[in-house]
């Protein structure tokens, strides 16, 4: 296990000897990235009691069930499926020369080479699955790792730590556990790749230090991710999975639905089948098992904060179950905010927890002016049967990606790019995308015997002809 501060040489020395031993090999075999892969995914099988029993601690309560799910089962997805298809993903793509190099014989590919020693920063909500699924593709592509765990779940952090210590080399996968110290002398080290989860302004600060060695970043930033509910959305159903959406995690995820716009005149039924929901998966609230606390108090007070605020500008707060909030437990009901002011910190913040905005609209184009004048969402989801509507909602909005009829489906697929854009972030991984973020692309252009530039007066001294026969190719 590495414990370091900021003022602790410990950090340079680790990647100091990721990229020394890099250099000495500069590539590695599919077996060889295979057999590191199956470290990670042993050790993350013979350690999972602890690693659940460690996030179920520094929530406060999170049901071992959904952590193994999400960070145990999410993680080994992700790493199976590229110890699975790494061979694949490594084949030099064959490309065609330009001409006329193309008919005397001349080759070109395109190689994919791994870039050296990647930082991965990981974040409190999903505090394994935030480090090892980018990873599945760091070590797909044939680079060593340092993983930073969140010192927000500091039980989970020293697991995963042990863990490291106990079945991976570090110079090949190692992991620091620290504060934002740490993290900031992390990103200010010239790795040659960073990758960070978390809020937007850490993630400014993470691009600031990548900037003073000009390393690349893979950013995962969240923001707030909105619903439309069409008119020819199946209300019932519609309710039911934004619901069932919002209760997972407590709504601590990076694409959990912040604001539902729903038909002004279907507004009623709604909220009466979302309470409907959640209090049927959650009878009660304090001391439930099934329901995730809030992290830590600080988190809980921003949360209630929020509400509050909205409660005394006047606005419609529906609860469900509608229970008191218990003083000395950090589980929360859902708490549903109606057509709040746009002023309003639950209208403008990240909410990242069981709290959710509901907004009425006449008009399907003032639902896309209001996303579309706010940052890119991380998350995109709509609901309803018109496939004229549905093909608009696509055309008209940008976001990180998209579900239709459900919530938070598209960040599982393990064959496709998950990442934001612009303020809820930049790059991807999941599948081939994250190898090739993770990925040189290099061409390579192999010459043919035959160089006719001379014999045709290209090469000095120039041709009488030359610029009349250059001229004569310049066409529409």
């Amino acid at each position: 296990m590495t414990i370091v501060t900021s003022a602790d040489p410990v950090l340079g020395e680790l990647l100091e000897k990721q990229q020394r031993q890099f250099r000495s090999q500069r590539s590695s075999s599919a077996s060889q990235r295979r057999e590191r892969i199956q470290r990670v995914i042993d050790m993350l099988v013979a350690r999972t009691d602890e690693i659940v029993d460690a996030i179920d601690a520094d929530f406060g309560g999170r049901h071992p069930g959904y952590s193994t799910t999400n960070d145990v089962l999410g993680s080994l997805s992700a790493l199976k499926y590229a110890r699975d298809h790494l061979e694949d993903w490594m084949r030099s793509e064959q490309r065609t020369p330009f001409p006329p190099y193309d008919q005397l014989g001349a080759t070109a590919s395109v190689q994919y080479r791994p870039k050296g020693s990647i930082a991965i920063i990981g974040t409190w909500n999903a505090p394994v699955f935030t480090l090892l699924s980018p990873l599945a593709g760091v070590l797909a592509a044939g680079n060593r790792a340092v993983l930073k765990p969140s010192e927000v779940v500091p039980r989970t952090a020293r697991a995963l730590a042990e863990a490291a210590a106990d079945f991976l080399d570090p110079a090949e996968i190692a992991v620091v556990t620290g504060g934002p110290d740490v993290a900031k002398a992390l990103t200010s080290l010239p790795f040659d790749h960073i990758v960070f989860t978390g809020g937007e302004a850490a993630g400014r600060s993470v691009m600031a230090n990548a900037a003073l060695n000009l390393v690349p970043v893979t950013l995962e930033l969240g923001g707030k991710s909105p619903v439309i509910v069409g008119r020819s959305a199946d209300l019932d159903t519609a309710a039911y999975r934004i619901t069932v959406g919002k209760s997972t995690n407590s709504g601590q995820l990076c694409v959990s639905a912040d604001t539902v716009y729903v038909p002004a005149e279907k507004l009623d039924p709604f909220l009466e089948q979302v309470s409907e929901t959640y209090t049927e998966l959650f009878p009660t609230i304090a001391g439930n098992p099934d329901v995730t606390a809030i992290v830590d108090d600080r988190h809980a007070a921003r949360i209630d904060g929020y509400i509050r605020q909205a409660q005394e500008l006047g606005v419609r707060v529906v609860t469900a179950p509608d229970e008191p909030i218990a003083t000395d437990d950090r589980r929360r009901p859902l708490r549903v905010v109606i057509d709040p002011p746009e002023s309003a910190a639950v209208s403008k913040e990240e909410i990242f927890g069981p709290v959710m905005v509901v907004r009425t609209y006449d008009d399907l184009g003032q639902v896309l002016g209001a996303i579309n004048s706010g940052p890119e969402p991380l998350a995109l989801y709509y609901f309803g049967r018109d496939e004229d509507e549905q093909r608009i909602v696509l055309e008209c909005t940008i976001s990180g990606g998209v579900t239709v009829n459900d919530i938070a489906m598209h960040p599982g697929m393990l064959d496709a790019p998950f990442g934001g854009i612009g303020p809820s972030g930049t790059g991807h991984y999941n599948g081939r995308e994250g190898f090739l973020e993770f990925s040189h692309a290099r061409t390579v252009f192999v010459a043919p015997d035959v160089d006719p530039r001379r014999e045709w007066g290209m090469l000095p001294p120039y041709a009488e002809g030359y610029r009349a026969g250059m001229s004569a190719q310049v066409t529409p």
